[in-house]
């Protein structure tokens, strides 16, 4: 038997490291979204672009059910005898969206924005390859916590851009990028308490949650302190409502101030470990394909959905399933004119922070699944995941293969994360949006899932047919705009959400680490939801949806980078582009 070639995200040169690993996220979006065929593991893909004359040959190192599919470096077609030249990502970048814009009847300048969004995100998993290459072995982040925070080097695995960051220079990204183990102290402003607005769980001013973090900060007298990201306290000064504020005397910038905080993989929350609280600041960044600008609405909506939650169905939940938490956002303040709900971009939010440096610490998903590329030698990284590490410590502690481990892994993942999920469903019509960054699991001595987590307070739902018994619970709440949906609605966003992105996305990262086989985990899942259509029939909608629908919606990151659409502006449904895809958990029936 050959053996298989070296992986290229383990290439020597950080630079080419990140450029397959740009050109591999890109074509594994690019194929999902247009619904291009993927040859089996070990034959070429032959991606024909009729928009630009080129076809791509792309040699196919795993062919995943769920889509994860490993890639080769792509070449472009050459006549027979001749050498393939390679492709890299920026002709592939312009090529396919270049096929995309002309395809859907759009001038192919449109797509240049796109390209080069790719391009700034690959030379960004370049600086986090290099930097990470350059550590001591053995170097970790502060708390386990934070370690699973700053593990996404290459980033989301579906997305084309997944490191673009614009308008920072690449000093301030060194200091603001969780990947690069960045922190900073917060910047300070001091506004007079008649523009300082906000909202707590408890019914106390906001600005009381805040003194833990502002010791010796000079505060003018009569004033109250408001935090900001260090990025966004230099860019609101030019903003005119915010000027005009400083201009009336209202508010006066103080500066850096405090022990400094650690971006989390959202970069705009920020964490520290003997923080009660961490800090969701406002961050007009353009990242990935959004401006991260905290809307006030949102903001309400947390408090909202934390008031919910304590009117009865945390209790429910708690009771029912112990190992699974929501993280609160108790609290929310902000500075603005008191006749005008404008954002003025200091806008922040206060989240529960139970993390505080133990080995219990919950870890983000996203960062367990998180590729990890080999330390500059040309060689593999001992574990391509923190994921596969866990689950080998699993298949040593209970003598099991490691496809046994990682089966066993998904079926305590299942019972610790997505059980509560549908339970909460079912059971009171709330539904959240657990894509991989928004949720966390605790990891045991064995390797294995013992807690789950869910956090952000944008990803709220309740479905139309629960609004009654909300309002019973706490009159006055189905009347706030952004929380009350219709049920078709909420079930085809959990599916993608819950289903496609957070379980088929886990199960195509174990097969494409090779730590199980794709169609034996899908099997597995299957069986677990179809218990649980049982034992729950309040979300047998969802679940029907899940088991026997032959294709569910999808979102699709490319083509909302395509179109250049801010998928945190306009209305729910139509922020992003989303897409059918076919349903590989009704297609394994035991």
């Amino acid at each position: 038997m050959t053996a298989p070639s070296p992986d290229p995200l383990d290439h020597p040169d950080p630079r080419q490291a990140a450029d397959h690993a740009a050109t591999e996220t890109l074509l594994r979006a690019y194929v999902r979204e247009t619904g291009t065929p993927v040859p089996p593991t070990g034959q070429p893909l032959h991606l024909t672009l009729p928009a630009t004359g080129l076809t791509l040959t792309v040699p196919v190192r795993h062919h995943s059910p769920t889509g994860w599919h490993r890639f080769g470096p792509a070449t472009l077609a050459a006549p027979a005898g001749e050498t393939a030249p390679p492709a890299d990502t920026a002709l592939v970048a312009a090529a396919t969206l270049r096929e995309t814009t002309l395809g859907r009847g759009q001038p192919p300048h449109l797509g240049a924005d796109a390209a080069a969004r790719v391009l700034t995100s690959a030379h960004r998993t370049a600086a986090h390859l290099t930097a990470r290459r350059a550590e001591p072995p053995g170097t970790t982040a502060p708390t386990p916590f934070l370690d699973a925070e700053q593990a996404l080097l290459l980033g989301h695995p579906f997305h084309p851009a997944p490191k673009s960051r614009e308008e920072a220079t690449h000093t301030e990204l060194d200091t603001y990028s969780p990947e690069l183990r960045g922190s900073f102290p917060l910047h300070w402003f001091a506004a007079h308490p008649d523009i300082v607005t906000g909202e707590t769980l408890t019914g106390t001013h906001p600005a009381d949650h805040l003194h833990p973090y502002t010791r010796d900060l000079p505060l003018p007298p009569g004033t109250l302190p408001l935090p900001a990201h260090p990025w966004q306290a230099r860019d609101i000064l030019t903003r005119p409502a915010v000027r005009a504020l400083i201009d009336a005397g209202l508010l006066h910038p103080l500066g850096p101030h405090g022990d400094p905080w650690h971006p989390t993989s959202s970069l705009r929350t920020v964490h520290r470990p003997d923080a009660a609280h961490q800090l969701k600041l406002s961050l007009g960044m353009r990242i990935t394909n959004s401006r991260r600008n905290n809307l006030r609405a949102e903001m309400r909506l947390g408090v909202r959905a934390a008031r919910l939650l304590n009117a009865g169905p945390g209790a429910w939940l708690t009771a029912h399933h112990p190992t699974f938490t929501i993280l609160r956002d108790p609290a929310w303040i902000t500075a603005g004119h008191p006749d005008d709900d404008t954002e003025t971009g200091l806008e922040t939010a206060l989240r529960d922070n139970p993390f505080h440096g133990s080995e219990t610490d919950a870890l983000c998903v996203a960062g367990l699944l998180a590729e990890r590329t080999g330390p500059g030698d040309g060689t593999a990284p001992t574990h391509r995941a923190a994921l596969a590490a866990a689950v080998h410590r699993t298949a040593t502690t209970h003598t099991l293969t490691t496809a046994q481990a990682a089966n066993l892994w998904l079926t305590h993942y299942l019972h610790h994360l997505a059980t509560p999920l549908i339970a909460l469903h079912a059971h009171h019509g709330i539904a959240l949006e657990p894509h991989h960054q928004n949720t966390l699991i605790t990891l045991g001595p064995d390797g294995l899932p013992r807690a789950g987590w869910y956090r952000d307070s944008q990803g709220y739902y309740l479905t139309a047919t629960h609004a009654d018994h909300a309002e019973t619970l706490l009159p006055g709440i189905t009347h706030e705009t952004g929380l009350v949906f219709d049920d078709t609605f909420v079930n085809e966003r959990v599916a993608y959400y819950l289903g496609i992105n957070n379980l088929l996305g886990l199960i195509g990262a174990m097969g494409a680490l090779h730590l199980a086989d794709e169609t034996d985990l899908l099997a597995t899942l299957h069986t677990h939801l179809t218990h649980l259509r049982t034992t729950h029939p309040g979300a047998q909608d969802l679940l029907d949806l899940l088991l026997d629908a032959p294709t569910l919606r999808c979102k699709g990151n490319y083509l909302t980078c395509a179109d250049g659409l801010d998928e945190l502006v306009g209305d729910v449904h139509t922020q992003s582009i989303y897409i059918d895809l076919p349903n590989p958990i009704a297609e394994a029936k035991p």
